[in-house]
């Protein structure tokens, strides 16, 4: 009998506890609302505080035997061709360490693409995996990195035939997919499993002119965000597995050790009402965003000072293999301006919030969420922008490295980096010192230098003068960056 989508077992549980008059003598301590601040209230509404009830001993009993988590997870599983689902309220930086803590662990190596996310990076730390690192296929004319092709990931196989699997990003913030299959393929030659960071695919399972997606590529682990381009809410994060190389048992246990114990329910209905309303109606929503990301695309493209990236950008020999259209990527270098002076400039006169900027683009993302009215808004904005783009040049220089000066040396595992006694030193004097932090570019959060990587002058000066430009820098203990976090020599 197959599986019936229109449920929403976790949904379903919620309205029951609500009908059912249910009176909690149990967390959370708002009790349903009644003890939240009447302001908090006015703000959240009282769904909310209705919606937050405990998963076990509320939304299911304390065996859990109504099943509900359990059953909102096959349904899962059985939407996107996956053996096993596995919910977390944690986001996907969560997910992919239970998946990098099952597919390896301390002591041992796992091939890592370059451009991974710092939760990736913090993995390592916490778990200290040793990293072989697999370089992105860099595009120098545009400063872009694109996901590691295939073949990059069989000689770091040949030269590294000890490491207990692989991880890659795909697709990219900007939406360049990376070669799964042909990765897939690299590793189950050599019976290694494959994890897929996909935070940013959770819709491509629903229309045939997205890019493929991990599970339906070969993937052994894939790790997607609900919340960015699905309808979920933030932290909402599932991660699947499929076939025989990954036991299911033990990466349910690595989440377990890694989660909270007091998961969000609220979250959990997010990614069941996602899934049934993308089995229902994914492919007329996902239809009608990609025709709307063509029309917005060509009209960003009309606007005189505009580029927006596209397929013939990004794919082809020595780049991306697909190619996602939702991510609008507009390289803004022709206005003389940065990415954040336009980012800056679109929040304060439009109140425009966009998705990535960076020395020379701005990216506003596209979901099934978006219409005739709010792209209209966009491209208002847009025509706007270019209007006064006198106003915003010549923005400060950020001396972007080529791709061979920005990678540095690992000279030390990255959780002993981490975890060594540190110093502060001033940037100009940190260069040939083995960094102790992450310094990481947000967003997309792809780490610019990690702890153990022994710094240099390139990319000391890109860091320096691209925090003058405007960049924001999470995980630096001086966010300014006139001090630098360095191992102390012993």
């Amino acid at each position: 009998m197959g599986a019936n989508h229109a449920e929403a077992p976790i949904l379903e549980a919620l309205a029951r506890y609500g009908n059912a008059d249910e009176l909690g003598f149990t967390p959370p301590g708002h009790k349903r609302a009644r003890g939240a601040d009447p302001r908090a209230r006015a703000v959240l509404g009282d769904a909310v505080f209705f919606g937050d009830v405990l998963a076990n001993g509320g939304l299911d009993d304390r065996l859990t035997r109504g099943g509900v988590l359990a059953r909102a997870e096959d349904l899962m599983a059985d939407a996107v061709h996956a053996d096993h689902t596995f919910f977390s309220t944690c986001g996907s930086s969560l997910s992919v360490k239970a998946a990098m803590l099952t597919v390896t662990c301390p002591h041992h190596t796992l091939l890592v693409g370059r451009d991974a996310h710092k939760s990736v990076v913090a993995g390592l730390i916490l778990s200290g995996v040793e990293p072989v690192w697999v370089e992105p296929q860099w595009d120098a004319s545009r400063h872009l990195a694109h996901p590691p092709s295939a073949a990059a990931y069989d000689r770091a196989f040949t030269e590294h035939p000890h490491a207990d699997g692989a991880l890659v990003t795909s697709p990219t913030p900007y939406g360049a997919a990376a070669d799964l299959a042909g990765i897939a393929d690299v590793c189950h030659r050599r019976g290694k499993p494959l994890i897929v960071d996909e935070a940013w695919g959770a819709h491509l399972p629903f229309h045939d002119d997205l890019p493929s997606w991990a599970m339906d590529a070969g993937a052994d682990i894939c790790v997607t965000s609900i919340h960015k381009m699905g309808s979920g809410l933030e932290q909402g994060s599932v991660f699947h597995l499929r076939g025989d190389l990954v036991d299911p048992a033990e990466l349910a246990s690595r989440a377990d050790l890694l989660g909270t114990t007091s998961p969000n329910v609220l979250i959990y209905a997010g990614i069941d009402a996602w899934r049934r309303q993308m089995v229902e109606h994914g492919q007329e929503l996902m239809g009608s965003a990609l025709e709307s990301a063509e029309r917005t695309r060509a009209a960003i493209e009309a606007v005189d000072g505009f580029h927006v990236n596209d397929a013939k950008d990004f794919c082809g020999p020595g780049r991306a293999a697909d190619f996602d259209p939702l991510p609008v990527v507009m390289d803004i270098s022709d206005l003389g301006t940065s990415g954040y002076r336009a980012a800056d400039w679109l929040r304060a006169h439009h109140r425009i919030d966009t998705h990535l900027f960076d020395h020379r683009r701005v990216s506003a993302q596209l979901t099934h969420a978006d219409d005739e009215q709010t792209t209209a808004r966009l491209l208002t904005a847009l025509r706007d922008l270019a209007d006064h783009a006198d106003e915003l040049r010549d923005p400060p220089h950020v001396a972007v490295p080529s791709p061979a000066d920005l990678r540095m040396d690992q000279a030390l595992l990255p959780r002993d980096a981490y975890f060594a006694r540190h110093a502060k030193v001033p940037a100009a004097e940190a260069s040939g010192r083995i960094a102790a932090e992450m310094i990481t570019p947000y967003p997309p959060g792809i780490p610019v230098a990690l702890p153990g990587e022994r710094l240099t002058e390139p990319v000391l000066e890109y860091l320096v003068t691209a925090v003058e430009a405007g960049v924001f820098l999470p995980d630096a203990a001086d966010r300014r960056l006139n001090t630098v976090r360095v191992v102390v020599d012993d």
